[in-house]
């Protein structure tokens, strides 16, 4: 494999004290740059809080959820992995890749991916952001009752972001240009969000199209934040606790697989400069 191409360098000591502050300030750096482009930001922020309230009304609409407030947050969680983590990210990835910051970064002492990390922080950290605050608002104007269970709302959230974040870095190799980004992301944006249960439960599909749908990457997300936040399943039973965990198992296999596959493809395609 060429030096140009794929996470494949050996990557020891992401955990360590040096990885951590190479990581906080490329990081620090990244952030000054988002800060810096007004689209990226306006994208970033404005996406997810301006598509809420359709996603709010069609997520409550089928009963499923219990009470408003949960339905916001499922919904904003949903959209913020896709428009904060996922577009955003493939957008700063080829910019980088471009202007060869990434070919600079990685002839220094940074990993491939305390480089990946460092770059997809800031992004992270804004769509975390919105989803505190939108838990605080919701809990707040909503009277959103105390998660079920707040491990499986945790493990959607950061599964969630680590599956993003790597078809990110995936979806860069078939994406040439800044400009082409709108194009080339366009599957991942638009058939996850509109196959999550979302918009329509997923019992109401033909049986194939259930079955595809409840494989895709967000649906399991849903999964979660539903189970967690409410107890819900996605057949319409209330567990506690405990029964949770049983039910959580297989949204959360689906998510390590989808991690586990698109971090192999991103280490075998995944592009530090252009294409010569």
């Amino acid at each position: 494999m060429s030096g140009g191409a794929g996470l494949a360098r050996p990557l020891s000591g992401l955990v360590s004290a040096g990885a951590a502050r190479r990581i906080r300030s490329l990081g620090k750096a990244e952030a000054v740059l988002l800060r810096r482009n007004v689209v990226a930001l306006l994208i970033a922020l404005g996406t997810p809080v301006s598509l809420l309230p359709l996603m709010m009304s069609a997520s409550d609409g089928d009963g499923r959820f219990a009470g408003l407030g949960a339905a916001a947050l499922t919904a904003l969680t949903a959209i913020v992995l896709l428009a904060a983590v996922y577009y955003n990210l493939v957008t700063t990835l080829v910019a980088r890749r471009e202007d060869l910051v990434l070919k600079r970064l990685r002839a220094g002492e940074a990993g491939d991916l305390e480089i990946l990390a460092a770059t997809a922080a800031p992004a992270v950290a804004v769509a975390w952001a919105q989803i505190a605050v939108t838990a605080v608002a919701t809990a707040t104007l909503f009277d959103l009752a105390a998660p079920v269970n707040p491990l499986l709302v945790l493990a959607a959230i950061g599964l969630g972001t680590v599956v993003f974040v790597l078809l990110a870095a995936l979806s860069t190799a078939v994406t040439p240009s800044v400009e082409l980004a709108q194009v080339t992301t366009m599957p991942v944006l638009l058939v996850p969000l509109a196959l999550c249960g979302l918009f329509v439960p997923l019992d109401e599909l033909a049986a194939p199209w259930e079955s595809a749908a409840r494989v895709l990457p967000l649906s399991p997300v849903v999964d979660l934040m539903r189970l967690g936040l409410t107890g819900t399943t996605t057949d319409g039973r209330v567990v506690d606790f405990a029964g949770s965990f049983g039910v959580a198992a297989v949204p959360i296999l689906v998510l390590v697989v989808w991690a586990g596959a698109a971090g192999c493809a991103a280490r075998r395609w995944f592009r530090w400069e252009p294409r010569q």
